[in-house]
């Protein structure tokens, strides 16, 4: 089983991909926040309300736009997810970054690792923003019949972009992107 020191020491070594700094984009920051269960490790995703402005109805995670006050795209993460979820900065450790990427939406999402201190803990999300949080094991990403390729056509070529099936929900999109990122570094935990 994976744990927190593995973790850590794998992001460590991980060097995220980022574009240059003049690429144009809406500047956004989210968190992979992972925490141990007693049934293993665990990662937080939130169903966005149809009341949003972006992404009505999609799974993601904790996460929004840098606000000017933001010291940093870190600062934008841990911001977010204490807004939208209730975390507070004080009890998320940071692991490390993932890939930056963009959307078709024009934003360009910094994703953070981080590890919440302690479980379990008292969620309190914003009604407005989340429908509801999906407490979703890692092993059951890392298990390769969960994951659904996502066929695409653009331009007159058909992509296939990862994509997760969790009950009546799928992790798709830019959301899907980061896991599959993640789970690449953690399949070198594993080996």
């Amino acid at each position: 089983m994976i744990d927190r020191d593995q973790v850590r020491a794998a992001m460590a070594q991980y060097q995220a991909e980022s574009y240059d700094a003049d690429e144009p984009g809406r500047r956004a920051a989210v968190l992979m926040l992972l925490y141990e269960r007693p049934d293993g490790v665990h990662i937080i995703f939130q169903k966005r309300t149809e009341t949003v402005d972006d992404h009505k109805g999609q799974v993601s995670l904790p996460g929004g736009s840098m606000d000017p006050e933001d010291a940093s795209l870190a600062d934008t993460a841990l911001r977010e997810t204490f807004e939208e979820v209730g975390v507070q900065p004080a009890d998320v450790e940071l692991l490390g970054q993932l890939d930056e990427l963009r959307t078709s939406t024009n934003y360009r999402i910094t994703p953070f690792v981080g590890w919440l201190n302690r479980y379990p803990y008292e969620w309190q999300f914003s009604e407005y923003e989340v429908a509801y949080l999906m407490e979703v094991p890692l092993s059951y990403l890392m298990n390769p019949e969960t994951f659904i390729p996502d066929r695409r056509t653009m331009n007159g070529i058909t992509y296939a972009f990862p994509s997760y099936q969790f009950g009546d929900d799928l992790i798709w999109g830019a959301t899907a992107r980061m896991v599959a990122n993640f789970l690449d570094i953690c399949a070198g935990i594993t080996e």
